[in-house]
């Protein structure tokens, strides 16, 4: 399989070979869901915290008579069943969401990505990505040159102080190493600009 290797006009210049274990895959769907639901699951944090009976602002007092009055019986407001009474089973900070994905799998699953951007057209490759100063402008005239100005996710082989400084204040851009990359936001941005140097660590990390 061959990419086009794009000029900092957007315009094709040459091509190359990649393998197609990593760029050629079918579309896999449901691991891509699978891998993507994990990875949010995987990021989520313990922040939530509800009380049990024990723990909510309650009288041990006997809210009224066991008998004689035609409700049902009941020893103190903290029971689960009464408005303001503890949770049954209350969601803790120590609450653990993640969810295992196998090295296989995930390797399948990022291949598979990478695969289907390549399709659609949303996989530009160029041979480098450097900035002599760090300044925003200049990259975001490059981006619009290339057509890359609206959404972009950048995965370049060595993310210099210049790029990461020029990139950090751009709305919808997204700087990041090979080994950075993440499957949702491979999902989430309408381009993925890739330098020929990263190419070469995807194809080490999913081939």
């Amino acid at each position: 399989m061959q990419l086009e290797l794009l000029n900092e006009q957007g315009q094709a210049a040459s091509s190359f070979d990649v393998p197609e274990t990593v760029f050629g895959r079918e579309f896999n769907e449901d691991l891509i869901h699978q891998l993507v639901v994990a990875y949010r699951a995987n990021a989520r944090q313990g922040t939530r915290a509800q009380k049990d009976r024990e723990q909510v602002r309650h009288s041990t007092a006997k809210p009224f008579k066991q008998k004689g009055t035609g409700r049902a019986r009941a020893g103190m407001t903290s029971s689960p069943l009464w408005r303001g009474g503890g949770r049954i089973f209350p969601n803790l900070p120590e609450e653990n969401f993640t969810q295992k994905i196998n090295k296989k799998m995930y390797r399948a699953g990022m291949a598979s990505i990478l695969s289907q951007l390549a399709r659609e057209g949303r996989l530009a490759v160029v041979d480098s990505l450097t900035l002599d100063t760090p300044k925003t402008k200049v990259l975001a005239d490059k981006f619009k040159a290339m057509n890359l100005a609206e959404s972009v996710m950048v995965i370049a082989d060595e993310v210099d102080e210049n790029l990461y400084l020029a990139s950090r204040n751009l709305k919808n851009v997204f700087v990041v190493e090979p080994r950075y990359a993440d499957p949702v936001s491979l999902v989430h941005y309408k381009k993925v600009l890739v330098t020929k140097g990263a190419i070469d660590k995807l194809k080490e990390m999913f081939a």
